[in-house]
């Protein structure tokens, strides 16, 4: 099987966090690029930045990002 899978994970150190230009709340999640490992992209709560984060895979996180688009994290 070549997937990992998608995991929580310690605080990964030295990353480079960023959250979207749209965000105007602290509600929001940050994301950072991974660059070595087999994820692809770390994601945390910008309201606990010392919490847990998401670890995604590439094919994890372009599956994230097409649900979020289609409204399928929405909670209305």
């Amino acid at each position: 099987m070549n997937e990992i899978r998608n995991s929580t994970s310690e605080q990964p150190a030295g990353l480079a966090w960023r959250k979207s230009t749209r965000s105007q709340t602290s509600n929001c999640v940050e994301m950072a690029p991974l660059h070595t490992g087999p994820a692809a992209v770390a994601l945390r709560d910008s309201k606990d930045p010392r919490g847990p984060v998401l670890l995604f895979n590439r094919a994890g996180w372009l599956g994230f990002i097409a649900g979020a688009k289609n409204g399928q994290f929405d909670l209305n």
